[in-house]
């Protein structure tokens, strides 16, 4: 009776390594089985070797040794064309990496351009099965895009005043190439670092030739300024002159009007007696011409000279003093 006892026991202590590896399988396969796709990523389910889904961010259930699971980084992603910066550093600048930055002219000469390009995943199937290597493929297209942009102009204009000219055709050209080749790449952003010639000779120069430019601007600038603050002045002070003028020529009018009116009075006045109204002006005219000058009017007949103190008297003496002083009459008695 004992000894079949101790014959359960030890069956029992055989089945326990059992169970043991099967709740460790059991765990390992319901934990193999969730994933979780998180709010940077897309994940690309596989079965088989053939795409079943694509799943966003989240927690997922697959089925274990049979669905297979790729995670795509969806994030904004960049990338150095021509250059490549210090250790894991990504300031700017860095090392010339020549194969990428040398470019010719239109002019048939050498540039060293170099470029930032910014990119993301936008379509995570065709990223992970339409090309073997998507980022190398991305960069061949956008060298070669800014090689056959960068033919187009001149070294001067390189370096100098076509920069952003450049960098709008390259991502045009570019995004055109990735809509053709489908690679599951989409670009964000472009943007030209640098451009400056390839020896350290030509790159002194080019900053002088860009610094005199800098400097013909702002002469310009000053120029424009300049004009814009005189151009109001003159034309305010055109304007008070024609206006000036506009007042000076009514009041001319004006006056030309009253005297007309003044005439045309007068006229009528002399029509009707000619020989008064003649004498009238002339006395007025006189007065005019010789203010406070006295004069003496005789009939022209007078034989001796008249006294000297009759031209000097003032206005209000009296006439006893003037016979006293012995003024000549007209017959030429004392």
């Amino acid at each position: 009776m004992e000894k079949k006892k101790i014959i359960n026991f030890k069956g029992r202590l055989s089945k326990a390594p059992v169970i043991g590896l099967l709740v460790v399988l059991i765990a390992f396969i319901i934990f193999s089985s969730l994933y979780s796709v998180s709010e940077q990523e897309q994940a690309v389910v596989t079965m088989f070797g053939k795409v079943t889904d694509v799943k966003t961010a989240g927690l997922y259930f697959k089925i274990p040794f049979i669905q297979k699971v790729h995670m795509v980084d969806t994030t904004t992603q960049g990338m150095q064309i021509g250059y490549t910066t210090y250790g894991n550093s990504e300031s700017y600048p860095g090392d010339v990496v020549e194969a990428e930055a040398v470019m010719i002219t239109s002019d048939f000469n050498f540039v060293d351009i170099d470029f930032y390009l910014e990119y993301r995943v936008s379509d995570p199937v065709r990223f992970l099965y339409a090309s073997a290597e998507p980022q190398m493929i991305l960069k061949n297209l956008t060298t070669a895009c800014v090689r056959s942009t960068v033919i187009n102009y001149t070294v001067d204009e390189a370096i100098t005043t076509a920069k952003n000219q450049i960098q709008s055709q390259v991502r045009e050209k570019l995004t055109q190439a990735l809509k053709t080749n489908d690679i599951g790449i989409e670009i964000v952003n472009l943007t030209v670092q640098d451009a400056e010639p390839p020896t350290s000779d030509v790159m002194q120069a080019f900053k002088a030739v860009e610094t005199a430019k800098q400097g013909a601007e702002t002469a310009v600038n000053n120029a424009k300024q300049y004009q814009n603050e005189q151009i109001p002045a003159a034309e305010a002070e055109a304007d008070r002159i024609i206006q000036d003028a506009e007042a000076a020529k009514q009041t001319r009018i004006a006056e030309a009007e009253g005297q007309v009116a003044r005439f045309s009075a007068m006229y009528e006045e002399y029509a009707k007696n000619p020989q008064i109204t003649r004498q009238r002006l002339y006395y007025e005219a006189i007065e005019d011409v010789l203010p406070g000058i006295k004069v003496i009017i005789d009939n022209g007949e007078t034989q001796k000279v008249l006294p000297l103190s009759s031209f000097t008297e003032s206005d209000g003496e009296s006439t006893s003093d003037k016979n006293a002083s012995g003024e000549v009459d007209q017959n030429g008695g004392k």
